[in-house]
């Protein structure tokens, strides 16, 4: 398995793009300039040896050795045994409201990236605990299963959208159930789960389903993000705005955050609710839970004894800059009578 030690450095590819485009410029440069003093014709017969395939080589090979010694500042790692470790923690499931009405902005940018940003800095504030997560809406799907990775997680959670699910409304029920194949019933650790919606179209027995899942251990809570006064659903095609959703009658249909129904949900699972709005609210509530929580000794296996793979990269790198140094534009002699670059001109 391989990870990078300093994905900073990729940014770095944004040199080649100008590269090319300054050679290029450069190219179109010369031949306009050499239409002003001479023809093609007297070209050729002056200057017989010019290649016009060789400058593109060297631009590659210039690519080429860029590319690897940029990666080669990333410190690639290999990892080369996956071994058991034990860890101590607890299992944390998000269960995330990816329904359309999740995609109202009135909280900023809207309710999904708000809900994004509270999953993302609570999983920034875990430990060595495992996490999970559950995406619902007229369905419920499992995102991600249970892991102690959390920039996998991070990952994941950046890709939920409502078009990951199959059709439209709040099946929270399912989520609910869903989270009972997350967890380990032979493990003893503690259970944590997280639903974070704006509360609209839960189903009536969905406290009793939450009810039940408190009775086999897992301590529930709930996020609610929106505002009370609410605001229209926004339509969207290729990610550009088309319109808002309406009713029946026309009418454009607001969606409202409904705390009542969150609340009910926690209390019937003797948990909390939270009020969303506010990025460090929930994150800082959560937080304070999870590390007062007792924390219990589990086995995962990881990858482990990762090695430094740079210097290959560096290798190969620095060799395609000394072919492009060495590497001569004007033609190859003894190549001239095979025309390997198809220069010859009738």
């Amino acid at each position: 398995m391989y990870k990078f030690e300093e994905p900073i450095y990729f940014y770095f590819f944004a040199i080649i793009p100008v590269l090319v485009v300054i050679f290029l410029l450069v190219l179109w440069w010369k031949k306009r300039i050499q239409k002003k003093f001479i023809t093609q014709e007297l070209l050729l017969k002056l200057a017989p040896n010019v290649s016009t395939f060789k400058p593109v080589l060297k631009l590659l090979f210039l690519i080429f050795g860029l590319s690897f010694l940029i990666v080669s500042l990333a410190n690639p790692k290999m990892g080369t045994k996956l071994q058991t470790v034990k860890r101590e923690g607890v299992d944390v499931i998000f269960a995330l409201d990816v329904s359309k009405s999740m995609l109202a902005k009135d909280i900023a940018p809207n309710r999904l990236e708000k809900s994004k940003q509270i999953i993302s800095k609570i999983i920034d504030k875990l430990g060595s605990d495992r996490v999970g997560i559950i995406i619902y809406a007229g369905n419920a799907y499992p995102l991600l299963p249970i892991t102690t990775d959390h920039a996998a997680a991070k990952m994941f959670l950046q890709n939920a959208n409502p078009d990951m699910v199959s059709s439209q409304g709040t099946a929270i029920n399912e989520a609910l159930n869903l989270t009972k194949s997350y967890y380990n019933k032979e493990e003893q650790t503690n259970k944590f789960l997280i639903i974070i919606s704006d509360g609209e179209d839960h189903q009536e027995e969905t406290k009793q389903i939450a009810q039940n899942i408190a009775n086999e251990g897992v301590k529930v809570y709930t996020i609610g993000v929106g505002t009370e006064k609410g605001g229209p659903i926004p339509i969207q095609l290729n990610g550009g705005l088309i319109g808002y959703k309406k009713d029946r009658k026309g009418e454009t249909v607001i969606t409202q955050r409904k705390p009542d129904i969150l609340l009910g949900i926690a209390n019937a699972a003797n948990g909390d609710y939270i009020d969303g709005n506010k990025t460090e609210v929930p994150v800082e509530a959560i937080e304070k839970v999870i590390t007062n929580a007792q924390k219990s000794e589990f086995e995962t296996k990881q990858f482990s004894d990762y090695k430094d793979q740079f210097q290959w990269l560096v290798g190969i790198g620095f060799l395609f800059l000394l072919i492009d140094i060495f590497f001569f534009e004007r033609k190859t002699k003894w190549l001239k009578k095979v025309d390997l670059f198809n220069e010859k001109k009738d």
